[in-house]
């Protein structure tokens, strides 16, 4: 993880636009005002560990208390209720049965449309019958199993059984190739892989069992004994008689009832492996109490979890998104929830609002790309659907451009939705920085304020504060419940990566900058390493984003990256996705001339690209993530020798390599 070598980091963008909770929403908040939340952050100011305590007895079911709250004696490696025992599984589903056992739990949305629903009773059956099969596998407590699978109800019953038994799990996003999936295995020295035969993903068909295999095949994976099978399309699968079974199979005839292993506190629920600066993947590893808690918690706050929502979180669940407010959180607080196998935009680009207006949905959580691809799909095509059942709308993942965002409120909330704009990492398991629904004043494009009991600073490379309205590296001062332990296997990189001894070691450095405007209010320009250093002003690559994304009759989507410059250190370069056909000659010419002006009138001279490329799309793995190192390496014009095999559309590699003549 880099850091900026001098000064500060300039913040370039003006947002003035304040939109204050409506009194009805903050009448009935599970956090009411400005002075009640307020005073959840003075509480945890008095006394931070007492704090915490009461949240962690109020919201978590524990089969044995603990006595002991923080253990800060061997920092960076903090511990929470360290001596007391819980089961994630038995809070997520146990613990609702006596009182809403028929209630809904996941309405399950296949790619073809087929909706299937689940109460808890029978996920909690179904996830029993799993975990006695893992058993018959010889799974146990602190085996790790790897999950490699579509979206689908028995993803969760898959992670729920290993919570269940105290196994590890590290689930593996269903777009990774072969050979990432055979270096998680190795990583983890995981015992079982968890799959399905193929997934479908906008009418097509993608194998996974396929992929398996051939990881298995690259070697290095001898521990892994056990290759489950989920069968979801019927195809066509190569079986390995003494590794090979089917979840099916595993599950038949098992008991409906399973005892929870019953786990300390801080037991690794799960490993999730994060892209990482050298390019091996690190698996951030979470422990069981302290995440658990802050998962439910984040539910309740930024979400403003009430027992007749219906809550869509869109994200996978090979992210920790899914993990977080897929898997566990929505389950641990007894929500209904709708899981999506397919894309926003097949059949149509209506999928999304027809799904929201079909399950009466009254949470929608998303991704800022997703939200920009769905307005150049079609900017007027929610309107078309009855989204009046919506009350609350956020977006993860990356900072929202600010005319996204006004977008997202107007036409898909009808300027009634507050938006939680939620910053947060893998590392740190749930929110930290977001606007709270019944409470904050939001403005279009900034994360806003720290959740309470989150202690941040925006600093200088000193590990000083830079104050209001300047711009610096984002930190945490304090250790809070839901953070990494570590990285699995590696305890001196996660030292090193996240605890650096350029900040004596005391602070977690996010990885982002930040800055704080007038009003104390955090805005995120973007990772460190995309902070650029032009003649001498370091400028944050969202911000130049944003103000591109602000060309509403030309730009959809907008990604900024640096490249070495000799006169100016570094130059600016854009790639551009515009709202009509990809130009070539002297159209696009024409329009690079207008956004380079553009630029310099919203920001500057300074910020002006140098150089903008056209693409039909950026290059985004299947969950939506930019994968901006690649268009870095397009930028410096080198080859690029990355694993590629999760991008939606390789083919746009090679649009934005072209240069315009």
């Amino acid at each position: 993880m880099t850091k900026p070598t001098s000064g500060t980091i300039e913040s370039v963008l003006q947002e003035s636009r304040i939109f204050p909770p409506s009194q009805a929403l903050m009448n009935n908040a599970n956090i009411s005002g400005m002075p009640a939340y307020q005073a959840l952050c003075q509480m945890a100011t008095d006394d931070y560990t007492g704090f915490w305590a009461q949240l962690a007895k109020q919201h978590i079911t524990w089969k044995e208390p603990f006595t002991q709250i923080l253990d800060e004696s061997t920092p960076p490696f903090f511990k929470w209720f360290s001596d007391g025992k819980l089961n994630a599984s038995y809070n997520c589903l146990d613990r609702h049965l006596k009182q809403q056992g028929n209630k809904t739990a996941i309405i399950f949305e296949s790619d073809d449309g087929i909706v299937t629903k689940v109460s808890y009773q029978k996920l909690h059956q179904k996830t029993c019958q799993a975990a006695n099969g893992l058993k018959s596998r010889g799974i146990g407590k602190g085996d790790r199993v790897i999950i490699y699978m579509p979206m689908s109800i028995e993803a969760v019953i898959a992670m729920q059984a290993c919570a269940r038994i105290g196994a590890i799990h590290s689930v593996v996003f269903g777009g990774f190739s072969a050979k990432s999936l055979q270096e998680r295995i190795m990583d983890a020295g995981a015992v079982a892989v968890i799959t399905a035969d193929e997934q479908m993903r906008g009418g097509k068909t993608i194998p996974l069992k396929k992929a398996v295999d051939e990881a298995i095949e690259l070697g290095h994976c001898n521990s892994i004994h056990s290759v489950i099978t989920y069968r979801r399309t019927g195809g066509a699968v190569t079986w390995h008689a003494q590794r090979d079974c089917w979840l099916h199979d595993i599950m038949a005839g098992q008991p409906d009832e399973c005892e929870p292993e019953w786990v300390d506190a801080e037991h690794p629920l799960f490993i999730l492996y994060t892209s990482g600066s050298t390019g091996k993947p690190k698996g951030i590893q979470h422990a069981t109490g302290g995440y658990l808690l802050w998962a439910t918690l984040t539910m309740h706050w930024t979400f403003d979890n009430k027992p007749t929502d219906v809550f869509w979180c869109t994200a996978d669940v090979g992210w920790i998104t899914g993990h977080s407010y897929v898997c566990y959180g929505p389950l641990a607080c007894g929500t209904t929830q709708v899981m999506f196998e397919g894309i926003p935009t097949y059949p149509d680009a209506g999928r999304f609002w027809k799904t929201i207006q079909d399950h009466q949905v009254s949470v929608f959580y998303t991704a800022p790309t997703a939200i920009r691809s769905l307005i150049k799909a079609g900017g007027d095509l929610p309107l078309q659907y009855n989204l009046s059942s919506l009350r609350i709308l956020g977006t993860v993942g990356e900072p929202i451009n600010p005319e996204a965002w006004m977008w997202y409120h107007h036409t898909v909330g009808g300027g009634r939705c507050p938006i939680v704009d939620t910053w947060w990492q893998t590392e740190t398991g749930g929110h930290m920085i977001t606007p709270l629904p019944g409470a904050t004043p939001t403005k279009p494009g900034s994360a806003t304020l720290p959740l309470p009991g989150i202690i941040t600073d925006i600093v200088d490379e000193t590990g000083q504060s830079v104050g209001h309205g300047k711009g610096g590296i984002l930190v945490i001062k304090k250790p809070w419940p839901s953070m990494l332990r570590t990285i699995w296997g590696d305890p001196d990189r996660y030292k090193s990566t996240y605890f650096p001894e350029d900040f004596n070691g005391q602070y977690y450095l996010a990885g982002d900058g930040a800055t704080f405007d007038e009003d104390g209010y955090i805005r995120i320009m973007g990772r460190i390493d995309d902070v650029l250093n032009v003649s001498g002003h370091r400028l944050g690559t969202m911000e130049i984003e944003s103000a591109l994304v602000a060309h509403t009759q030309l730009v959809a989507e907008a990604a900024v990256v640096g490249r070495p410059d000799e006169v100016t250190g570094e130059s600016v370069v854009a790639f551009v996705v515009l709202k009509q056909a990809r130009p070539e000659g002297e159209e696009a010419k024409r329009i690079i001339k207008e956004l380079q002006d553009w630029v310099a009138k919203e920001i500057g001279p300074i910020a002006k690209p140098k150089d903008i490329r056209f693409g039909d799309n950026l290059p985004k793995t299947r969950s939506g993530k930019i994968m901006r190192r690649l268009l870095r390496s397009i930028a410096k014009g080198e080859t690029i020798q990355q694993d590629i095999s999760t991008l939606e559309n390789p083919a746009i590699l090679d649009q934005f390599s072209a240069t315009i003549t």
